[in-house]
């Protein structure tokens, strides 16, 4: 099925919102996941909790604030933004793994093995031990936490110019979400650093956009379930949290330029689009109905979609296909052949979120040293070759956790129409064997298998009818008519 954030889930306790949490629970076994952790590794991130190694650097005077969902207890990013004559300071803190973490440690040891956290409706399984990742090392408010203190300069036109970042003390004021700093910036009741989160933000994607680069704004798909209905809807981004990703990515690609710089380092890369990728998405977004003129670019079509709108919202989905070549690559002398992030159409690292992804521990730790004119450390020299892989196999584990935990949603969504036709345009058709193919359905917006009992007709129109949705198999097949 098509791939998306199922991230929140309304269900009541009856029995269709048990087969969904049964149904997770399946998923994990199948995956051999779980959000526990053994005894040694919850004792060695308790003794680190309460033992943090605090840099001597104290800025708790800076009125750090975060931004994330309501929810969100693993805060990584701590954000401060001030007007610097026609430009601007970004001060960005990310939680410090590496003052709780030593290498070696248990906690390590399972992080190598976890590579990231997993998300799926509402689901999680986590990196590191809550006891760190949603508590000693969460930039939680008002709590004074061992931090990457970045500060990154940025012109009138939100280029960044310089960049430094070195281990500090910091302190969050607030804990804010997006809905409430989309409401208070567009009531005008924002304060100067919301207000500059705005303004910096849309001057980042004025850049991205004259640098030919693309951040899809995933939608969130809402999952619903009510006695025995199941239903499913696309939430898009609000504003603030494109803002916010811009911040992020700011500092990324200031984190690559450092690496790039001294030949060292770990970038996330992603190969151009092939052009039987582009095809099969002008596909999708004619069976959405959604105009696509010929000459129109990829980066330029993504930018005019408009998320809130469920056909739109599913086309913006349809397109993270493109970023399922992204990876990892460590260098240290030579310079990779490869370092572009295509999307993006630059060098760019993850840095930016340590407690979920185990990367951007090392990327950070190297950008740490080269700002203060050190060596980097050597276990991060000794184990740097590997983290692509490592990463690759994590990345591979979260993808198909997520594609399954949507599979499930789609087929409890999809249960009360078996035997019903629907208006489809068939996108794929497999090379092995032209019967079978996928389908994109515009209501509800989903991509599905099909079958036929002779060549599928790509691109063309088609009736297909519902001939299996199986929650407890996860399996979604259409026929062609």
């Amino acid at each position: 099925m098509s791939s998306s954030r199922v991230v929140r889930v309304h269900a009541r306790d009856d029995v269709a919102a048990r087969s969904l949490r049964d149904g997770i629970a399946k998923i994990r076994t199948e995956l051999d996941v779980s959000p526990e952790f053994p005894a040694e590794v919850e004792e060695a991130a308790a003794r680190a909790a309460a033992a943090p190694r605090l840099p001597d650097l104290d800025r708790t005077d800076i009125p750090f604030v975060t931004v994330d969902p309501a929810s969100s207890m693993d805060l990584d990013q701590a954000l401060h933004i001030e007007r610097d004559g026609s430009g601007y300071v970004v001060h960005y803190a990310i939680a410090d793994v590496a003052a709780f973490v030593s290498p070696g440690d248990p906690v390590d040891v399972t992080a190598h093995q976890r590579g990231e956290t997993l998300y799926g409706a509402d689901s999680k399984v986590p990196l590191h031990p809550t006891s760190l990742s949603e508590g000693a090392a969460s930039l939680l408010p008002d709590q004074v936490r061992p931090a990457l203190l970045w500060t990154i300069h940025v012109d009138e036109t939100g280029e960044g110019t310089d960049v430094h970042v070195e281990r500090a003390r910091v302190r969050s004021r607030a804990k804010l979400d997006y809905a409430g700093v989309q409401e208070s910036v567009d009531g005008g009741r924002a304060d100067e650093v919301l207000q500059l989160l705005k303004e910096v933000g849309e001057l980042r994607l004025e850049r991205e956009a004259a640098r030919g680069g693309i951040s899809l704004p995933l939608p969130e798909q809402e999952v619903e379930v009510t006695g025995t209905t199941w239903s499913l809807e696309f939430r898009s981004m609000r504003p603030a949290e494109t803002w916010n990703a811009q911040i992020s990515m700011l500092t990324g690609f200031a984190a690559a330029s450092l690496m790039v710089y001294a030949r060292i380092g770990l970038l996330r890369t992603l190969p151009p689009p092939r052009a039987q990728d582009i095809q099969r998405l002008h596909r999708v977004a004619r069976a959405l109905r959604i105009d696509w003129p010929a000459e129109q670019l990829y980066p330029d079509f993504i930018r005019g979609l408009d998320s809130r709108k469920p056909a739109e919202a599913a086309m913006i989905t349809a397109c993270a296909r493109l970023l399922r070549g992204s990876g990892y690559v460590a260098f240290n002398g030579d310079m990779p052949a490869d370092p572009i992030h295509a999307a993006l159409a630059s060098e760019y690292a993850h840095v930016t979120a340590p407690l979920r992804r185990l990367g951007d521990r090392y990327a950070g730790e190297i950008c740490v040293a080269l700002c203060a004119g050190t060596d980097v450390p050597a276990w991060v020299i000794s184990r740097l070759p590997e983290i692509p892989g490592v990463l690759k196999d994590a990345g591979r584990k979260a993808s198909q956790y997520e594609a399954m935990v949507l599979d499930l949603v789609e087929a409890g969504v999809l249960h009360p129409h078996v035997g019903e036709t629907f208006d489809a345009v068939v996108t794929e058709v497999d090379d092995k064997d032209q019967s079978r193919g996928r389908i994109t359905i515009q209501e509800p917006a989903v991509e599905a298998r099909v079958t036929a009992s002779g060549p599928l007709p790509l691109g063309t129109d088609a009736h297909v009818r519902l001939t299996q949705a199986d929650v407890a198999s996860r399996s979604v097949v259409f026929e062609l008519e």
